[in-house]
């Protein structure tokens, strides 16, 4: 593995072995950075898909017990996770905050400790009012417009599924932190683990296996709760056990505000939370809308966004380590290393996204048959709709992964502001509205809320590429010729 040592070790041996590749004329950044850059991603691909499984899992099991329950569970789980990926967004904050430290000054030690406690603080305010928010989401689901009786046991779930805000975002957290270092393997191996604990969790709470009590949908949320602390607190003792990390002295003082960083998490922080925001909630609010159409279109969206979400995640895990890439070239001031980082970047998630929508296209039924037991009584209709929507996210796979990328490439820029505006326009305006005119108005159903959402991620795409290529006469960097050293 690349980076088997300190990350700013690395940082400094990259760096001049670039420098050297420079000046004898060897034209082989590009093949430099994305060794770099896939050193760092892989680790956090493999994660970001085993936590996704994780909640394939769930869904799959939860399958088991009927579209009844697959369709209350999923009205629970897409509004927590339109919270949860908003209180991601704001922690994610200090990543480039750390990066930048560290592309900096090698030995940040005050920089990026103040950060890590800074995001855990502002984690600590973000949950509490979301707690209480979400210990009434009958009420929530009932004003839109859900069935009452789907209502009342996607609340009961909530209730049980809302614990997990916390450890999650720990999670990120520590994650961030580990990925800064150049030790992002540690995720991947806890988040494993987790896989292995949730699925055995489930098959014992959901159906009473091994002695435990037989909790059906309810059971699941339990297992994601035990999952996500189990998780959660490996990671804080692994963080914790690390010699090279020990010298930061992250837990020392830990109930220690410091109000000018909190600040700046918050700065940063928040609009990436709305931007994150405003792009699950065209997911969550879809649920909805699914809703008033009838229970099948419920449950065929659940099938049909669990598939699209594991594609997502390993752009989504590549996003992770671009911000990282970009933010420390940021933080060197080296112009060249920005560019090269965010294009390799680009290039690898769009290659990704090629071939997982070949493989939408080419086996949709195949695919959507995994989630749902055809014998039971109405899931052959539920399987027809899975698979029509999956074929409409065949063709947004590749603006998807554009739009993650280019979100993360401006994030290690801390350029986070006007990327919220674009997501608010391109999700909500262009998405939702869309989503809403041709499934109803115009009479496609299902299918014109998933051809919204191709035509938003579109959007946005456009825009987060547009203002990166404008990054220099827009002042997001300094020129190159105001760049003290290079850097990758």
């Amino acid at each position: 593995m690349l980076f088997d040592g300190d990350s700013c070790r690395y940082a400094a041996g990259m760096s001049n072995a670039i420098g050297r590749r420079e000046e004898r004329g060897d034209r082989t950044p590009w093949r430099t950075e994305l060794r770099a850059t896939l050193s760092l991603a892989w680790p956090l691909m493999l994660a970001q898909l085993t936590q996704i499984a994780i909640y394939t899992t769930d869904v799959v099991m939860l399958g088991r017990l009927g579209p009844e329950a697959l369709a209350a569970s999923a009205l629970a789980i897409n509004l927590f996770f339109l919270f949860n990926f908003t209180g991601m967004g704001l922690v994610t904050a200090c990543a480039p905050l750390i990066a930048a430290a560290l592309g900096e000054r090698s030995h940040a030690v005050r920089d990026v400790r103040r950060s890590f406690r800074s995001a855990i603080h502002a984690a600590l305010l973000y949950i509490v009012p979301v707690w209480l928010l979400l210990w009434n989401a009958e009420g929530i689901m009932l004003l839109l417009g859900q069935d009452p009786g789907l209502s009342a046991k996607g609340a009961e779930f909530m209730r049980v599924l809302q614990w997990t805000l916390l450890p999650n975002l720990l999670i990120v957290v520590f994650r961030t932190l580990l990925t800064a270092f150049g030790k992002p393997g540690a995720t991947l191996v806890v988040t494993l683990a987790g896989l292995v604990v949730n699925a055995i969790l489930n098959w014992m709470l959901i159906f009473g296996h091994w002695g435990a009590p037989e909790l059906g949908m309810i059971g699941s949320a339990w297992a994601s709760v035990i999952t996500t602390f189990f998780m959660a607190g490996i990671l804080a003792a692994y963080v914790f056990g690390q010699k090279r990390v020990r010298r930061f002295h992250l837990f020392g003082h830990l109930i220690r505000v410091d109000r000018e960083r909190l600040k700046k998490i918050f700065r940063i922080g928040t609009p990436i939370a709305f931007t994150l925001a405003f792009e699950v909630s065209i997911f969550s609010v879809a649920i909805y809308f699914m809703g008033w159409i009838d229970m099948a279109s419920v449950a065929a969206h659940a099938i049909a966004i669990q598939v699209a979400s594991i594609a997502f995640m390993v752009p989504l895990g590549l996003s992770q380590a671009t911000v990282i890439r970009v933010g420390l070239a940021y933080g060197a001031r080296d112009e060249r290393g920005v560019a090269l980082a965010g294009w390799v970047s680009l290039g690898a998630a769009l290659a990704f996204m090629s071939a997982s929508a070949g493989l939408m296209w080419l086996f949709p039924r195949e695919i959507a048959a995994l989630f749902i037991d055809p014998a039971r009584v109405g899931s052959a209709h539920v399987l027809d709709l899975a698979v029509s929507f999956l074929v409409v996210a065949a063709l947004f796979q590749l603006v998807d992964g554009a739009q993650v990328i280019g979100s993360a490439m401006l994030r290690g820029l801390q350029d986070t502001r006007v990327p919220m505006l674009f997501a608010a326009f391109g999700y909500w305006v262009v998405g939702l509205g869309s989503g809403y005119a041709l499934a109803f108005p115009a009479g496609l159903g299902g299918v014109g809320i998933w051809i919204g959402f191709a035509l938003g991620l579109g959007v946005v795409a456009i825009l987060m590429l547009w203002r990166w290529s404008q990054r220099v006469r827009l002042g997001l960097v300094p020129p190159s010729n105001e760049f003290a050293r290079p850097f990758s």
